[in-house]
Formats: structure tokens, C-alpha cells, sequence
């Protein structure tokens, strides 16, 4: 949680940040229900796509299937938000999750394709059947009449269960991402930190730029490889977006270059430390600005990461959870540190407490069940060592990942990739856990879930 060891990280020359470019075809007319591809980001030898399910029908569409031909030598390397199956050059993806698409509302899904020479876009769309046109095609026969009547939870489930460790290549002798990933399995990262530069300018550690630096050549390396990144806004030290951006539009608008530039379908904020986390007015327009980029961006999951006791959450994790039920914010998972406690022995119970207690909370604030709630809550630990000395070794965060598995939580994460390398007897380090340990072993574990 506290990462108080971590260098106070000053503001450097603000870099100019370029959004990605987003291709949008085809142009549809108004009313009936379409589907439209859109391209974001394009390494060379891949880029990223997405498919938006648009419903003007006049009534809900319970159910939506998309279908599109790649061109010869281009396959899907990993798709999110849908299920799909490919028969030669023919790709058919499917709702998960988010079906169900209300008169008005829309639904996406994302993807991967590897592709050799030059791009060319999916041609010969489908939706149920008809065409991908606005008009073209009808809802399903047995689809109910749209209603007007609120859903019973906040938020929908998050897409399943993700295993994504801190990457951060501001210190630590930042490692090559498809190396760990080829050795372990991993495929998601979450990506540490985008702070201020000059204001209510989004920059890696307040100073490196969204593009061309180091950290935009490894989420390039990542997505080439066939993953996904979650970049993380905030963390315990540096000068944060929070209390720099005035307004929750301002705030949401910072976090939208984010997205923006490396098409993203989750995001996580860190809030720590007195100047966010304590601050009652800038927790206020977190949530504020984390309920403007839901409605900006459908389908992107939005993740609050904070600090834990050993029995779940403070008084400023509570009326953090409390405001977000209040303000609408519409927060797909809450995540806990459990670590640091100023005390912790056994860290394995020390962690299912801290959870359990977050899940009574969620429960209670939100009306959810046991289920419900997990699938609304996060572990983000800290491997080997602490700050304060506590021992998570293999053996317990395989427990912990276990436990997590059997609770199908929605997110597990550790800090960091940096630090998962041996340096038995070393202490808190930035570029190992200060145990004895192999390469990459705690990555291999989290990568399992």
C-alpha cells in the first residue's frame, strides 16, 4: 500500500502527448441497431480493434452476434468483452457479459490481430444475421419491451477474473515485458505511474510522455505479444492528477488522453497518501471524473486501488466506497493492499481478513451477495518483503492466489515485476523481493489465476 520507498518524483518538462487515431467504419444513419469497427492502436505488425453494438431499434436487444472476415495472413491474437471462434479467415464473436443492450444503449468488444504487410480493415460484416448497417437488422423475436426500471446493482460484473502485476519503468531495471510474459504466461500488466506534468497533463512519472518513451515502447511490446496493459494514475509519492486537475471534467479529461493514446479497456487509480486518499474533496472528484469516462467509454472497466487494516477498509476506504455508491460513480472493482499493516505475521490471514472485511462492505453498502461482491474486489500485495518487513513468500501468495481463484475475485495484482527476482537477506529493494527466489515466480503464480 504505502510504497513510502519509493524516490519523491519531481515535475520535469511537460512532453507533448498524442492521442491515437481512431478509423471509424462505416458512417450509419440514425434508428435501427448497427455494428462499427473502429481501429486504435497499430504497431506494424498488428493493432487493435474494436466492434461498437449500437441499438436505436425501439426496443432491447437481448443478444448479439457479430461476424466479419480478416484478410489472408491476419488472425485474432486475443479478443476481450466477447467469446469467438475463428473458421479460416471468419471470426465470430459473441455477448458475454454485456448483452442485453437497452433501446438507446450500446455494447463493444475489443481485439488483438497479428497481420504481416500492409493493414487492411475486416470487411463483409454481420450482426444477428443481417447487416451491420443502422437499420439492417431487427432485434430477436423474443426480446422484452425496453423498460425504464433501474438494474438492482450499480455496476455489472466484471469481465472474469484478471491476473495483472505492477510494471514500472521508472526504476528497478525495468524488465523486458515479453520476456516475462514468454517465461510466465502472463498477458496483463498493470502499469505504474501516470501522474501531472505542468497541471492536468497526464505523464509517466510526471515526466516521461504518453509516446515515445520507454513506457509506450513496452505496452507496444505487450499488446505485440498478444496482452493488455492497466496503466495506474497516482501511487504514494509524486505530484498527482487529483488535486491538480480542478474539476471532475478536467480530472476525466486527463485520464481520457490516457485512454485515448493506447486504447485501452481498464484503468486503475492508486489513491494514496493525505493529498488524495484523505482528501475528501479530490476522492469526491476521482469519482466524479471516473463516472464522466464511464459514460464517455462504454464497456472500459474502471478499478479503485487504496490501503487496507487488517479487517478491511479505514474510515477514508469506507466513505470511499460510500461516495462512489452516492456520486454514481459506477466503479467496476474496488482493490485492497494488504500490506503494511504496521504488523501482519501471517499474511495469508491477514489478507483474507482484509478482503473479507472489504467484501462486507461492499455488501452492505451496495446490497450485493457474497458472490456478487467478490466479483467487485481486488488484492493488489506486495511480494517478498515489505516496507515493514512483513514475509509474503511463494508459498503464501499461492494460498492467496488460490483463495482468489475459489472466489472468483476480479482482480489480482502484486508489486511489482520489477521486484520479482531473488536478493535473499537484501531488504526492501526496487529491483528485487529481498528473498531467495527464482525469476519471475511470482508472476508465473498470478498468471494462473
Amino acid at each position: 500500500m504505502r510504497r513510502r520507498w519509493l524516490p519523491a518524483l519531481g515535475l520535469a518538462a511537460a512532453a507533448a502527448t498524442i492521442g491515437a487515431m481512431f478509423v471509424i467504419a462505416p458512417a450509419n444513419a440514425a434508428g435501427g441497431v448497427s455494428a462499427t469497427f473502429s481501429k486504435g492502436s497499430d504497431w506494424g505488425t498488428g493493432y487493435e480493434g474494436k466492434y461498437t453494438i449500437a441499438n436505436g431499434s425501439g426496443s432491447t436487444l437481448a443478444t448479439w452476434t457479430v461476424e466479419f472476415d480478416l484478410p489472408s495472413g491476419a488472425k485474432i491474437s486475443s479478443l476481450w468483452d466477447g467469446s469467438y471462434t475463428a473458421s479460416g479467415q471468419h471470426v465470430t464473436v459473441k455477448n458475454t457479459w454485456n448483452g442485453n443492450v437497452g433501446n438507446g444503449g450500446s455494447a463493444s468488444f475489443g481485439f488483438n490481430v497479428a497481420y504481416s504487410g500492409s493493414y487492411v480493415a475486416p470487411s463483409n460484416c454481420k450482426l444477428n444475421g443481417g447487416s451491420c448497417s443502422a437499420g439492417g437488422t431487427p432485434p430477436t423475436t423474443t426480446t422484452p419491451p425496453t423498460t425504464t426500471t433501474p438494474p438492482t446493482t450499480t455496476t455489472p460484473p466484471p469481465p472474469g477474473g484478471r491476473g495483472a502485476p505492477y510494471l514500472y519503468m521508472g526504476w528497478g531495471s525495468p524488465p523486458n515485458p515479453q520476456t516475462v510474459m514468454n517465461a510466465t504466461g502472463v498477458k496483463w500488466f498493470t502499469m505504474a505511474f501516470v501522474n501531472a506534468s505542468g497541471g492536468c497533463n497526464p505523464a509517466w512519472d510526471s515526466s516521461r510522455p504518453l509516446q515515445g518513451s520507454a513506457d509506450a515502447t513496452a505496452i507496444a511490446q505487450i499488446k505485440a505479444a498478444g496482452g493488455q496493459v492497466v496503466p495506474s494514475f497516482g501511487g504514494w509519492s509524486g505530484n498527482k492528477l487529483g488535486p491538480n486537475c480542478s474539476t471532475p471534467a478536467a480530472l476525466a479529461g486527463a485520464y481520457q488522453q490516457v485512454i485515448n493514446a493506447y486504447g485501452l479497456k481498464a484503468i486503475d487509480i492508486d489513491i494514496e497518501n493525505s493529498d488524495e486518499f484523505e482528501n475528501e474533496a479530490v476522492q469526491d472528484r476521482i469519482l466524479n471524473a471516473l463516472k464522466i469516462v464511464k459514460q464517455n467509454n462504454p464497456g472500459i472497466q474502471t478499478i479503485l486501488t487504496f490501503g487496507t487494516s487488517t479487517t478491511g477498509p479505514n474510515y477514508y476506504g469506507n466513505r470511499l466506497i460510500d461516495q462512489s455508491k452516492a456520486l454514481g460513480a459506477n466503479v467496476d472493482v474496488f482493490t485492497i493492499m494488504p500490506f503494511d499493516f504496521g504488523g501482519g505475521a501471517n499474511m495469508y490471514n491477514s489478507t483474507v481478513s482484509a478482503a473479507n472485511g472489504l467484501r462486507d462492505k461492499l455488501k452492505s453498502t451496495f446490497g450485493w451477495s457474497d458472490a456478487t461482491a467478490y466479483a467487485h474486489l481486488g488484492i493488489s500485495g506486495m511480494n517478498g518483503l515489505s516496507d515493514q518487513q512483513e514475509l509474503t513468500d511463494l508459498s503464501t501468495w499461492t494460498q492467496i492466489t488460490n483463495w482468489a481463484k475459489s472466489n472468483k475475485i476480479a482482480r489480482l495484482a502484486f508489486w511489482s515485476v520489477n521486484r520479482d527476482r531473488g536478493c535473499p537477506g537484501g531488504g526492501v529493494q526496487s529491483a528485487c523481493s529481498g528473498i531467495a527466489q527464482n525469476d519471475w515466480d511470482f508472476t508465473k503464480v498470478t498468471a494462473g489465476f
